[in-house]
């Protein structure tokens, strides 16, 4: 089924390349090459929980970063605060009961001050829970695709757990962990899972057929 969506993809891209206008050979492969290597990063990706004793370069901390920061934003906010964490008391002190051997963990938070809609009154405060499930998302696929492994460990809307991580962290109240990411080269190398399904589709009203 992957092999099959990365085929369907590769036409579309193709298709779209072909009707640039100007006819820029060069341009429209490029376009191609650049979207199926986008699908494949995405499609390879899976969750990595044991890596290598190997410190993660500040360059790919930066990429994963900036990625994190390029999601999709409510009112363009930008309701996120990140806070990386490479010291190993403190990452295990994050671990709680499952312990890692990650040498980096990025703790993807919401700022809910940062919640204010312009007119200086009133807020989105669930919207910040989208938007830094968003950047986590794009923090995953940037770190797969500098050769990283990476796991997304859930925090909110757990807010008990959230406090322990806000503590451990000296965060302030507005200051909300969504989830910790663990990364760092990986150490395994599990099979990606085929999670496409027909049923969890439906055209134009639930249930709905393709016609």
């Amino acid at each position: 089924m992957k092999k099959s969506i990365l085929a369907i993809a590769t036409v579309l891209l193709t298709l779209g390349a072909c009707t640039t206008q100007g006819g820029d050979n060069q341009q429209a492969e490029a376009t191609i090459d650049n979207g199926q290597a986008a699908i494949e990063n995405i499609m390879t990706r899976t969750s990595i929980r044991k890596y290598k004793d190997q410190p993660v370069e500040q360059e790919k901390i930066d990429i994963m970063l900036k990625a994190a920061m390029a999601a999709p934003t409510a009112m363009n906010m930008q309701p996120w605060h990140f806070i990386v964490i490479d010291d190993k008391n403190t990452i295990d002190m994050l671990s709680g009961r499952q312990p890692t051997n990650a040498p980096l963990l990025i703790a993807v938070c919401g700022d809910t001050d940062k919640t204010t809609m312009p007119d200086g009154k009133s807020k989105l405060p669930d919207f910040w829970v989208q938007d830094v499930s968003a950047a986590t998302e794009n923090l995953l696929l940037a770190a797969h695709a500098v050769g990283l492994g990476a796991v997304w460990t859930a925090a909110y809307p757990n807010m008990e757990r959230c406090a322990e991580i806000a503590n451990v962290l000296n965060a302030t109240n507005n200051i909300i962990p969504l989830a910790i990411v663990r990364v760092g080269y990986p150490d395994e190398a599990p099979a990606p899972k085929d999670k496409f399904k027909e049923e969890n589709i439906s055209y134009n009203k639930f249930g709905g057929k393709k016609e």
